[in-house]
């Protein structure tokens, strides 16, 4: 389950929004979580709204003239049903306006803690919800090597000791950038959409048998390592002697996917076997999936080819 803190949000976005902490600060600890935010039905942020608050509720300059506009009972008890109905995790004051005082009062009394920024309130949303739907969205990890190859965010798989490792060091020798290795953190970021980054205490090290930790960054430079990549293809290393090796087609008609979260990503798989180029092999098959995204399927233009000469030849016999 992906979370945050108030009081991390705060740091993260300190310098960018100019944000300054007015008051509840014992708040900081409250936690945004994606499952919390899912189960409760409430949108994660939005402009001040009595009805239907956000988890976190922004005020700006217009919500103001409204909060003036009301009279002292009428605003009470729309403060009182607002702290008592939802679960409103922090409040950011936008446009550089004054704090209200019975919202100072509210945030000081409740813990509820309560931030001002100068910026446009449209823009402390944007900026505020991007950041979150990236550091809440769902995650898992995954063990392989992740590398950036020709600009495809490729993940490599198999079972220990197959060579995935010393196929990445190939592959980063030949210009390729390593996002991350034995360890993968994805995050769906979109619908349809994988990023992977790597843990920070593995972060620039590949492991290679008999040599070790490399650091790749100080070996290769700055070129050779990716802070984060979108995984777009899965290329699964299989051992030519193993279970199922001789199941593999000599020419897939039907596109190989894995579903990570709900997301399908292509699929391919490689023998492994004494003698075959195997960093070769996956850039082939990393050009072969951006032609296949183009509209550009060499497999089935080949079958095609086959069964239209086929054709050809019935219509010759059946003509003699």
């Amino acid at each position: 389950m992906s979370r945050i803190s108030i009081a991390q949000l705060f740091d993260d976005k300190k310098e960018k929004l100019n944000l300054t902490w007015i008051a509840g600060q014992n708040g900081g600890v409250i936690e945004l979580s994606d499952e919390k935010i899912a189960q409760s039905g409430q949108g994660m942020i939005g402009h001040l709204n009595f009805i239907h608050p956000d988890w976190i509720q922004v005020i700006s300059i217009d919500e103001i003239h409204y909060l003036k506009k009301l009279e002292a009972a009428s605003l009470e008890k729309k403060i009182n049903q607002l702290i008592q109905q939802s679960n409103v995790a922090c409040i950011i004051v936008a446009d550089n306006a004054e704090v209200p005082a019975p919202i100072f009062n509210m945030a000081s009394t409740f813990n509820i803690p309560l931030l001002h920024s100068p910026f446009p309130g449209l823009e402390v949303i944007w900026l505020i919800r991007t950041y979150l739907s990236s550091v809440l969205a769902p995650s898992c990890s995954l063990h392989g090597v992740f590398l950036d190859v020709l600009g495809v965010g490729v993940l490599i798989t198999g079972e220990s000791g197959v060579g995935k490792s010393e196929l990445a060091l190939e592959l980063i020798s030949r210009g390729h950038g390593l996002v991350a290795d034995d360890v993968v953190e994805l995050r769906r970021i979109a619908p349809e959409t994988l990023e992977g980054i790597c843990p920070p205490m593995l972060r620039d090290y590949l492991e290679v048998r008999g040599l070790g930790m490399l650091n790749i960054r100080t070996i290769f430079g700055e070129t050779a390592v990716r802070r984060r990549k979108n995984m777009k293809l899965i290329v699964h290393l299989q051992n030519s002697g193993g279970a199922g090796s001789g199941l593999l087609e000599r020419l897939p008609i039907s596109d190989l996917t894995e579903k990570i979260m709900n997301v399908d990503i292509p699929k391919v798989i490689i023998p492994v076997a004494a003698g075959r180029n195997l960093a070769v092999l996956v850039e082939a098959a990393v050009r072969n999936y951006v032609l296949q995204l183009r509209g550009i399927d060499g497999t089935k233009e080949f079958i095609e080819r086959h069964e239209r000469e086929m054709n050809h030849q019935l219509e010759n016999k059946d003509s003699h």
